[in-house]
């Protein structure tokens, strides 16, 4: 239509220059109109001015000049200016996305089934292609992993399984240096899953100056279509950890529909349920538990079994690696008293064997009774007050026992413990602590995670129940039900605990998993927690769960799963001396990895003077050494860049020496997938590709509106050009106007009586 009535392009008007062609001054055009403007506007009032009264006499002035000024502005030939590019002596590329992600439906019915390869091959066969070789010299190309020269469209399959719309237009800018290339033409859905269109290929196309027309392929959304988004598993676990696998997924077209979600640990089964799909296009998450088992690598793969009448089952799924530690974790229980809970939560540790529990059970004011020491001299004279000999704990339970009982050496190192060290932390209730310790007024107090009331008589012995709060509702720590609807259920109708302490509110960044409700009155934090430096910290305000053992059926392992839960979580992130980790556990279709090493000494201080290396064991039995250097920024970290060359996993041993001293060592694993990315975030990315044009100063087509592709490129500021004047003084507008404006005048006369 626009062209209809102004003979070019609206595209062409934004990149042209109007001028007019006459050459004559413009300034007399504006003298003449204004002379017109008055002269008929006298005229009109002279003659009409009795029988048009107001504004009437002043519409009839206004249409009558602005006829002649049309004509006088025809006379001075308005034109346009373009700069164009000379006929065959530019170069016009045309890119074809080659991926996997291709060869899916372009767009149901308005394809007729067909993939977006098939459409893409046919939109340039079907005359296309012939248009723009009549005007330009044409090359095609192929994208994937890299830019492919090709001689004809049979080399375009959609088999390659990665997408890297970035590096490919980068290449293509880098043969412009030696080819007039006047455009590119891009066709693809978009979708880039290595890397995206970085700001380096960006600002190196932008530089050229070559517009990038891109022409979009494939829904927006798929119609019918679920996708497993994300599997979040922790990257480590201890061996015989019951852990949580949170699985994120979205779908379309299938709302209110049931599906299985399954959960499998190396091709086995270990947890599995039937969800309900929520609203199109929403995600929601599914925490599934399962036992790791014995130490080793763990293949985690959570899938969603296909749907009938779903069009890409190929994103049904997701993998990660958990690397199953068979470490054997040491906990320093420190109690002041004798009591009930200090057995049963001796026993509950009985059937973990994993956690050590070293246990220090102040029997007498001067005498201590050790349990679970390594040798006879261990913890001999009380507790330690050399932080090599602490930091050899994972983590630190204090129990009832003052804050004065500690030296204030101790308590410095108690706090460096959580801070530097990067231990766990745990505060339990009992007469003698919490703010009937003392702790409120001591040093310790800033890292506990509640702002204790500064008074004594805050220790009850009355019962209390308990109840989760969102945040436990949300925590596998408090988990000892699978469904988390039946835990919360479960937890209600847990037996009352014997006694429970005032803690005062939780400080801000603090996580309240619990909550104690007296029978007395009162609702108090129970359990909570929070990160402190390095490490965490926590408190849990009752020294009564014993009464969850005793008051239950002796089949029932509540208890022992809860406190079990508690202290694994208590050691679990508490890092080795080296602790090391890959930047990505799963690198898909490509093999470039991060590598990082936190190297500390026996004091757990930042080491720089350190030889780091990484020692891989690939597929097939591949091997690699790769030299960590550090970081000139992060003290104690050490960092190397590697790229894994084959698909498969790969084994990590990260090894830290000083001198010939051998500091430590840690072990991660990692894999690459290849072909599997593509089947993910299938949908047109219609925004990347729209964002493409415009800021090269391209256009964004489909299929159906590529037809004016070849007129459009043929106006550019790239490659060999020329300057063209169009002239616009013929435009079918400029007529109608005329005529508009004429039979406006007649009309408006006749009816107001000025004929």
């Amino acid at each position: 239509m626009f062209e209809s009535l102004f003979l070019y392009s609206s595209r062409l008007f934004s990149k042209g220059e109007l001028l007019f062609a006459s050459g004559w001054p413009v300034w007399l055009l504006v003298v003449l109109c204004l002379a017109v403007v008055g002269g008929i506007g006298y005229v009109v009032q002279q003659r009409h001015g009795a029988n048009l009264k107001g504004a009437r006499w002043i519409t009839i002035a206004g249409l009558q000049a602005l006829v002649l000024c049309l004509l006088l502005g025809m006379l001075w030939r308005p034109a346009l200016r373009v700069t164009a590019l000379k006929p065959q002596q530019n170069v016009v590329a045309v890119v074809v996305d080659d991926s996997r992600s291709m060869t899916l439906k372009h767009d149901g019915a308005a394809a007729n089934g067909a993939s977006r390869v098939a459409v893409a091959k046919a939109l340039l066969n079907d005359g296309l292609l012939d248009r723009l070789r009549k005007r330009f010299q044409v090359r095609v190309y192929r994208a994937g992993a890299n830019l492919e020269r090709v001689a004809g469209l049979d080399a375009v399959t959609g088999g390659q399984t990665t997408t890297h719309l970035g590096a490919a237009m980068k290449q293509m800018m880098e043969e412009s240096a030696s080819l007039p290339i006047g455009a590119v033409v891009l066709l693809s859905d978009g979708s880039d899953n290595a890397g995206g269109m970085d700001a380096d290929a960006l600002g190196e196309i932008r530089r050229r100056r070559i517009p990038i027309h891109s022409v979009g392929l494939g829904a927006e959304r798929l119609v019918k279509d679920i996708e497993v988004v994300d599997l979040d598993a922790p990257q480590r676990a201890l061996s015989d950890s019951r852990i949580g696998a949170a699985v994120t997924f979205k779908q379309y077209g299938f709302s209110g529909q049931k599906a299985k979600l399954v959960l499998m640990a190396d091709d086995k089964i270990v947890s599995s349920r039937e969800v309900t799909l929520g609203e199109e296009g929403v995600p929601q998450s599914e925490t599934m538990l399962f036992n790791v088992g014995l130490a080793g690598a763990r293949n985690l793969k959570a899938s969603i079994v296909k749907i009938a009448g779903e069009e890409n089952e190929n994103n049904n799924a997701q993998t990660r690696l958990v690397n199953v530690e068979s470490l054997k974790p040491r906990i320093l229980y420190v109690e002041g008293e004798p009591k009930w809970d200090f057995k049963f939560i001796r026993r509950a540790l009985e059937g973990d064997r994993n956690i050590q529990l070293t246990t220090m059970l102040r029997t007498t004011q001067n005498k201590v009774y050790r349990q679970g020491v390594e040798n006879p001299k261990e913890l001999e004279q009380g507790f330690p007050d050399k932080e090599e000999e602490l930091f050899k704990f994972s983590g630190l339970i204090i129990g009832g026992v003052e804050a004065s009982w500690f030296t204030p050496q101790q308590q410095a190192m108690i706090k460096n413990f959580a801070d530097r060290r990067g231990g766990g932390v745990l505060f339990l209730a009992g007469r003698g602590a919490l703010s009937d310790g003392g702790y409120a007024a001591s040093s310790i107090a800033e890292m506990i995670p509640v702002s204790l009331v500064d008074r004594k008589g805050t220790f009850h012995r009355d019962p209390a129940t308990v109840e989760l709060t969102q945040a436990g509702r949300d925590s596998l720590m408090v988990r000892i039900e699978e469904d988390a609807n039946k835990n919360v259920e479960r937890w209600k109708k847990m037996p009352y605990m014997a006694n429970y302490q005032e803690t005062g509110v939780a400080k801000p960044g603090a996580t309240v998993l619990m909550e104690a409700l007296p029978t007395s009155k009162g609702r108090f934090p129970l359990l909570v927690t929070q990160r402190y430096g390095r490490g965490r910290s926590a408190i849990f305000a009752t020294s009564g769960t014993w009464r969850w053992q005793m008051s239950q059926d002796v089949k029932d392992m509540s208890h022992e799963l809860f406190w079990q839960q508690l202290l694994r979580w208590l050691v679990t992130e508490t890092p080795p001396q080296v602790s090391a980790n890959p930047s990505r556990q799963v690198l898909l279709d490509e093999g470039q990895i991060d590598f990082r090493a936190d190297v500390r000494d026996k004091a757990y201080n930042p080491m720089n003077a350190a030889t780091v290396e990484a020692r891989i064991l690939g597929p097939a039995g591949s091997a690699a050494m790769v030299p960590l250097t550090p970081d000139a920024n992060q003290a104690g970290i050490f960092t190397a860049k590697w790229d894994a060359p084959k698909r498969g996993s790969y084994v990590v041993e990260v090894l830290a020496k000083n001198g010939k001293e051998e500091m430590g060592r840690d072990v991660f694993t990692f894999m690459r997938e290849d072909g599997v990315a593509e089947s993910f975030h299938a949908e047109q990315n219609k925004q990347l590709l729209e964002g493409l044009s415009r800021q090269t100063g391209g256009n964004y087509y489909t299929p159906e509106t590529a037809k004016t592709l070849p007129e459009d490129i043929a106006y550019s500021e790239a490659g060999i050009t020329t300057r063209e004047t169009k002239d616009l003084w013929n435009m079918p507008a400029l007529f109608i106007a005329l005529l508009g404006a004429k039979a406006a005048e007649w009309m408006l006369r006749r009816r107001w009586g000025a004929v």
